[in-house]
């Protein structure tokens, strides 16, 4: 019996110790969850992926970070990448609340998976806002040109006033 107690003993402090040293390293490594819209190739129901970034003390640089794996598409192969493959982040600028992300022109093209460009924008710019609650508004660009801007204002303008 008292090797039975002794056992239960042992194994609850290596999986105490097992859960102190994952939250230990948790800390240290300063990793975030964020989400990731994307659609399905088949019917285009939406599908949420969650991945593990790294944190910084840059708020900019994370927003960055955040947009370029979006570009970078889905990891499950069954799901359609938001933007044509090759399609970069130019610039990001973070200021007073507002993003200004402008993407490379292959951007104003629907990937070749199908999609519609004015969704994959609005997912993107969605996406930066759940993921990053102090970010205000968000100015999406195409080689330097606005794009969708009156629409999206019209859109979190109504979504701001319910």
């Amino acid at each position: 019996m008292n090797a039975i107690i002794n056992k239960s003993r042992r194994r609850f402090l290596a999986l105490l110790l097992l859960g102190i040293f994952a939250f230990a390293e948790f800390m240290v490594l300063g990793l975030v969850r964020r989400t990731f819209v994307f659609y399905s190739i088949n019917n285009q129901s939406m599908k949420v992926e969650d991945r593990m970034l790294r944190r910084s003390s840059n708020r900019e640089f994370d927003i960055g970070r955040y947009v370029e794996e979006v570009l970078l598409g889905p990891v499950s192969p069954d799901l359609a990448p938001p933007f044509p493959r090759g399609t970069r982040l130019q610039s990001l600028l973070y200021r007073n609340g507002v993003v200004y992300a402008d993407l490379s022109e292959s951007a104003a093209l629907p990937p070749l998976e199908g999609g519609d460009v004015f969704r994959n924008f609005r997912t993107l710019n969605e996406g930066i806002r759940r993921n990053f609650s102090y970010v205000k508004d968000v100015r999406l660009f195409i080689a330097g040109n606005a794009a969708f801007n009156h629409e999206f204002q019209r859109i979190f303008s109504v979504e701001r006033d319910k």
